[in-house]
């Protein structure tokens, strides 16, 4: 009932596409309804194309049903699509549907394999690396496996950039209290959003064979790709071009989604990992663990099939889909330029590039009073930042902190899926808050 000075409360702090406003896929609503409801299958509103990838689905169900359990690993036709989506995105790299694993979106996926790679006590303890600003899933399962956490920073000077002498540097002090034995990557970044060069992925692909550790590509936004020059390479495929010696012995996990990419399907909780290399005996106890919460949601691994088996040329639907498909991942990368934009015209703020994924991490200067006057209340100087922005504005954002960031230096995340006219509403009312802020406390 307090009246504040905005009319409603701008929740960029999540990156959750629907509710800011993303229409979904048609194509791949159409699919879930018929499985959810086969009574559709007759209807002559629904295309042939769908009813074809419905009825495919629902075969794979005991009782032709989305509402009875699933294998623990998925349904197998639906492993099989991955394995083709897969083939594809890697022009001809095999995979094997024996070592894909359908997942509670990639969250589940990444606990998952944290939980069979954490063992030890003391300084044999499992130390995992992870990139500094990371998503904080990752802090979270470490610190709930009671595991290890190894910071690694990427370079913002380098557009967030991952060099492989701080990931030396990482390991070499870690091994004073622990056994780092997992490596991390985000790739596109998420909050930082770049998007990694080929010579990179080769360079921690040899980093993680030299050291015998095990990667974890979390790769859920290889559909959000914007600027000029830049291109998802996926870790597999780099792997597999490296040579046998890599190929055969990198143990490699790595992650997808139905809920960024042009889907958003954020609610459906559908993800895959694909596993390779992994010594079969634990690949034996890693289908035990899974087995314990019997299989992931039934509608989320319909969903997920769409998105590695969408309409084809030739098809009814593909018109309609690329059409979809596109708007979305073009709009993205118009919107990603216009904050870029925005920000780098307000003093005292500067943002790299959004190179892909679906936030903006500008830093921000935070002048030594604000500083002084967040330590009076307890805060973080840009939790109390962003606090102060949610108060004056209505802007929701997420604290720098809360991702880690270099000493001394200050961010916030922010997602750009707003609409683009509500986004450039929010970059002007983040530029006159910010002004105003600098003018109080600079």
């Amino acid at each position: 009932g307090i009246k504040k000075p905005f009319t409603e409360v701008i929740k960029a702090n999540i990156g959750d596409a629907h509710a800011m406003g993303q229409r979904p896929i048609t194509f791949l609503r159409q699919v879930v309804a018929l499985c959810t409801y086969p009574n559709l299958l007759d209807s002559p509103s629904f295309p042939e194309d769908a009813k074809k990838r419905a009825r495919r689905i629902l075969q794979g169900c005991g009782g032709n049903s989305l509402g009875s359990y699933t294998a623990s690993q998925g349904i197998n036709c639906i492993r099989e699509d991955v394995a083709s989506y897969i083939e594809r995105r890697d022009g001809g790299v095999p995979a094997d549907p024996d070592n894909i694993y359908l997942t509670t979106g990639a969250s589940d996926g990444i606990s998952a394999i944290l939980k069979i790679l954490v063992s030890g006590g003391g300084k044999s303890r499992t130390g995992v690396m992870i990139p500094i600003p990371q998503y904080p899933l990752y802090s979270a399962a470490i610190s709930e496996l009671d595991a290890i956490q190894v910071n690694y920073y990427l370079d913002e000077e380098n557009c967030w950039g991952l060099d492989v002498n701080e990931l030396r540097r990482a390991l070499n002090e870690a091994k004073a209290y622990c056994n780092p034995k997992v490596l991390c990557i985000i790739n596109p970044g998420n909050p930082t959003g770049q998007v990694q060069s080929r010579k990179c992925i080769e360079d921690v692909i040899h980093f993680a064979w030299e050291e015998k550790l095990f990667l974890l590509a979390d790769e859920v936004y290889q559909d959000n790709v914007y600027s000029e020059g830049c291109q998802f390479h996926s870790f597999k495929k780099i792997l597999y071009e490296m040579g046998p010696e890599y190929y055969n012995n990198v143990e490699l996990a790595s992650f997808h989604s139905t809920s960024k990419g042009y889907m958003g399907e954020c609610g459906y909780r559908g993800g895959y990992m694909e596993v390779i290399n992994l010594h079969p005996e634990i690949k034996g106890q890693l289908v035990k663990l899974l087995s314990v919460r019997l299989c992931p949601p039934v509608s989320g691994q319909a969903a997920m099939d769409i998105v590695v088996n969408p309409p084809v040329p030739g098809e009814e639907s593909y018109a309609q889909f690329i059409k979809e498909k596109e708007s979305v991942l073009n709009n993205l990368a118009k919107k990603a330029k216009l904050t870029e934009d925005m920000f780098n015209k307000i003093p005292g703020v500067h943002c790299n590039p959004l190179q892909g994924a679906m936030y903006a991490f500008p830093r921000i200067f935070i002048p030594s009073k604000a500083i002084e006057e967040a330590k009076a209340h307890k805060m973080a100087p840009d939790m109390f930042y962003c606090m102060k922005l949610l108060e004056e504005t209505g802007i929701c954002v997420v604290p720098g902190s809360g991702f880690g960031q270099r000493e001394g230096t200050y961010h916030f995340r922010m997602t750009i899926l707003p609409p683009v006219e509500k986004l450039k509403i929010l970059l002007e009312k983040v530029k006159d808050f910010h002004m105003k802020f600098l003018e109080k406390y600079a």
